[in-house]
């Protein structure tokens, strides 16, 4: 969300000055004229304020709680040319949200008012979240018809109420996010915080403090006591994303944080009590981590108390049809564009694709198909070329050219009966080759087929096939 900056700063160079700080900051910088612009402050649409002390009307303290108690109030920085921590206390006391001396270096100068800017911002992504009302995600969303995947959800919904660490793993885009907030809002912490963080997307040097919280001036910027994720997500859940990516020394430090749930912000030697669900996940695979030397075995076996896979899309296509009815209606309800459903031919290019980005892959699929779709249905030409292309590569019965390759004894049966023994001859091919992949185990066949293996075991038996004809060293048949 972009947001809206009030600079009410006479001097040139103080301006440019803090032109430079907020240029990398998503928002649109606005100069009102230095004489007008507090009034003008309090009646135009504004989320930060950042006014310099000698503009704001006498009594200065009176207009900044008048300023505050207003209807939707901006975050106000005050840039004073006195380093007087009296003074800045009757400011902040008054409705300020930070008092800064114009001579504190750049960097420091940046962070304060990034961390404003940044707070202001996040306030309003959660207010406009509430106004929307969107329904939080829950374990009942995840419906499905394929067998692997209700098996996954009846482990999951065992441990969802438990106060355990837990560790999700799966290929990315699965929804390992999504899935850690269904567990969180199905469990007693329901009521408490859900608090993300993406171990892989912050700076080494600011993950410390981003999870465990810092005191003033404890490092170069540190401008002020900041509370941790860890004392955000008190009473809740705190979801670790991309875990393996966490630097090694700081999983050491979170060990100790499993054993204890204790923290001990940087800067400070007094360690804070936290009662905070730990749910961690990963892309990778924890055991080549462990082994490279870059992931602690004792952590894993704290974090991986309950370890769960999510199963890839492609090993539930079963699911690609309800799945994309949902997101289908999600989707419109959400950027406006209503669509009837899905043509047969691009439902049967979304089932054969094989969906490396998994269930975030799709969702961009769809809201693609669903903006470009010109009529009451979305059609294979609405998806992009590589699905396309790889429902027309698919298995086929036709020889190059255009003629079936079928018996010419078909030719004498009615439709239904021609049918019939194409869905047989196609079953029974693909049920051997998947055998042969799998060397006969019936239960992995099973689970890559997507269908239970009693059901497994009557379609051999119908079509003759055996699990040791598909073992290495086959046995002969007698």
């Amino acid at each position: 969300m972009q947001l809206r900056v009030l600079l009410l700063i006479r001097k040139t160079g103080l301006r440019s000055r803090l032109r430079r700080v907020l240029r990398d900051v998503d928002a649109d910088v606005r100069l009102p004229d230095p004489d007008t612009g507090w009034d003008a402050a309090e009646h135009v649409l504004c989320d930060v304020l950042v006014a310099a002390h000698a503009l704001i009307p006498v009594p200065a303290a009176a207009r900044i709680r008048a300023l505050a108690g207003a209807a939707n109030p901006p975050a106000l920085v005050i840039l004073s040319d006195r380093d007087d921590a009296g003074e800045a206390a009757v400011l902040r006391a008054a409705g300020a949200d930070a008092v800064l001396y114009t001579n504190i270096p750049d960097h420091i100068l940046a962070d304060a008012i990034t961390g404003v800017v940044e707070n202001r911002r996040k306030l309003l992504v959660h207010t406009v979240a509430a106004r929307r009302a969107t329904p939080r995600p829950e374990l009942s969303d995840f419906v499905s018809e394929s067998p692997v995947m209700q098996r996954f959800m009846r482990t999951v919904q065992r441990v969802a109420d438990s106060d355990a660490p837990l560790l999700i793993t799966g290929e990315t885009g699965v929804g390992k996010e999504r899935l850690a907030r269904a567990i969180h809002y199905d469990s007693r912490r329901a009521d408490g915080p859900f608090v993300s963080v993406n171990c892989g997307a912050i700076p080494e040097n600011l993950l410390e403090s981003q999870l465990f919280g810092h005191e003033k001036g404890s490092f170069t910027g540190a401008t002020r006591t900041q509370r941790g994720c860890f004392e955000l997500a008190h009473g809740g859940t705190l979801f670790l994303d991309e875990i393996s990516e966490m630097p090694f020394h700081l999983q050491v430090k979170l060990l100790h944080v499993l054993q204890d749930y204790e923290i001990a912000p940087v800067g400070s030697e007094k360690r804070v009590p936290v009662d905070v669900r730990v749910i961690a996940a990963t892309n990778r695979d924890i055991k080549e981590e462990i082994e490279a030397r870059r992931f602690r075995k004792d952590l894993y076996y704290r974090l991986g108390v309950v370890s769960i896979d999510v199963p890839p899309l492609r090993e539930r296509r079963g699911d690609i049809p309800l799945l994309a009815r949902s997101i289908l209606d999600g989707l419109s309800a959400r950027i406006g564009c209503r669509s009837g459903g899905i043509a047969p031919d691009a439902m049967e290019a979304l089932c054969e694709y094989a969906w490396p980005g998994n269930v975030r892959e799709l969702i961009n699929v769809l809201e693609r198909a669903l903006l470009l779709c010109e009529g009451p249905l979305i059609t294979l030409e609405d998806l992009p070329d590589e699905l396309a292309e790889a429902e027309s590569a698919g298995p086929s019965l036709l020889k190059p050219g255009s003629i079936p390759l079928i018996p010419d004894a078909w030719l004498s049966r009615p439709l239904k009966a021609v049918r019939e023994s194409a869905v047989e001859h196609v079953e029974k091919a693909y049920l051997g080759r998947l055998l042969a992949a799998t060397e006969g185990r019936v239960g992995e066949t099973a689970r890559r087929a997507g269908i239970e293996p009693r059901s497994l075991f009557n379609k051999m038996k119908r079509y003759g096939l055996r699990k040791e004809d598909f073992r290495p060293g086959p046995a002969p048949r007698t």
